[in-house]
């Protein structure tokens, strides 16, 4: 999906033509199973064996392999035994178990999208975390393993080189993960990684050894300043120029700010804004897949900025920087954003502002009106007593 998006741009901007663009979209899934980058899907199933909730090499498995079928065999026994011996996901999942999920999503390269997953898993199961909680893990965790979307190599990649496992036994070594957590097997993690290598092997280069790592520090940061009060999440690394201060260019949704992409009115130096696009906004906190894709595909990505109230495709990487908190339709600051204001982006110094003065900002909130909600009616409202009823009984159990 992200390499056909990326094609798109690419064609729009006359540096393929479209012979090259239908091979791209004709080729870009060659088989059933997961985008086989460290975007989203991977990146979560890394996180739930990190937090010992799955078998040990599973994550990383091609779909199509026998080895699946034997792991999905073994993952029915296993849970079996866990059901008898009542480790319950509590158990489990609990502060150790983020922490070790964070670091391994650190190391990997892994989605933004870990950061609203597991915050809404970690509330759900009641353990205490934060947006704070991410940034003392990123800074003292590398980035080992050379996967795309800024990267080279996919999943299966990943696995022939020693999966998760390699990588986990190396933050264990290095006093960066939580070995005594527990796992579903009932084994902690150490236990479950005594046999694993403790550097990966020479002969592939996936895993980088500790010594040589892609990057010195983990890859999600998070960003604020008078544009993201409460916070923002960004990809810190694969990106050539880690300080941008340019020109507002403001969309009211992704629909629009791809049109302008495609018709070719973005210059390098543009701040792009995307709002209305968040939880409340969108609604729903809409993915931005197609725009990010569409200007690596013209070829500015290391030289337009984009910033958003909703989120990224875990295939998404570049100067860009989502889950801008409070979001546009609740009247945070980048709903006051206006065309040609000058806004900065800096990943070092995790800053994002516009550079308006704070007398300015108050006058234009001051003449801010709320939107009308995109959709007035909900899903809800339309089924029938019996589907809310048994719904309802569900919730109960």
């Amino acid at each position: 999906m992200v390499s056909s998006f990326e094609a798109v741009g690419q064609y729009s901007a006359g540096k393929i033509d479209e012979t090259e663009l239908t091979a791209v979209e004709r080729l870009a899934c060659p088989g059933a199973g997961s985008c086989g980058g460290m975007f989203t899907a991977n990146t979560m199933s890394s996180a739930f064996e990190a937090m010992g909730m799955s078998l040990m090499y599973s994550s990383t498995m091609a779909a199509e392999d026998e080895e699946k079928a034997v792991s999905a065999a073994k993952s029915g026994e296993v849970l079996l035994d866990a059901i008898r011996k009542q480790i319950l996901p509590h158990d489990i999942l609990t502060r150790k178990a983020f922490e070790n999920a964070i670091s391994v999503i650190m190391a990997v390269g892994g989605s933004t999208n870990a950061v609203l997953h597991l915050l809404a898993i970690a509330h759900s199961a009641g353990v205490p975390l934060t947006l704070d909680d991410f940034e003392p893990i990123r800074a003292r965790v590398p980035v080992l393993c050379d996967l795309k979307p800024s990267g080279r190599y996919v999943a299966t990649d990943l696995h022939q080189a020693g999966g998760i496992p390699q990588v986990m036994k190396m933050l264990l070594v290095q006093g960066l993960l939580h070995g005594d957590a527990l796992t579903i097997t009932g084994q902690t993690l150490a236990e479950l990684l005594a046999e694993v290598p403790d550097q990966p092997s020479p002969n592939q280069d996936v895993i980088r050894p500790w010594s040589n790592p892609i990057y010195p520090q983990g890859h999600l940061g998070i960003l604020r300043g008078n544009l993201a009060e409460e916070g923002s999440v960004a990809k810190l690394t694969g990106i050539k120029n880690r300080q941008i201060t340019g020109s507002a260019r403001v969309f009211e949704s992704e629909e629009a700010c791809l049109e302008a992409i495609l018709a070719r009115q973005i210059q390098p130096g543009d701040v792009l804004v995307i709002r209305y696009e968040g939880p409340k906004g969108g609604p729903g906190m809409r993915e931005m897949l197609a725009p990010t894709s569409a200007i690596i595909g013209a070829g500015l990505g290391d030289s337009v900025g984009l910033i958003t109230d909703g989120r990224f495709s875990g295939g998404t990487y570049g100067m860009v920087v989502g889950h801008v908190a409070p979001e546009a339709f609740v009247g945070g600051t980048i709903a006051l954003v206006q065309e040609g204001d000058s806004i900065t982006i800096d990943a070092d110094a995790r800053l994002l502002q516009v550079n308006v003065t704070e007398a300015e900002l108050a006058q234009r909130r001051a003449q801010w009106q709320p939107p009308q909600p995109r959709y007035t009616k909900v899903y809800w409202q339309n089924m029938p007593s019996w589907f809310l009823l048994a719904v309802w009984e569900q919730s109960l159990i």
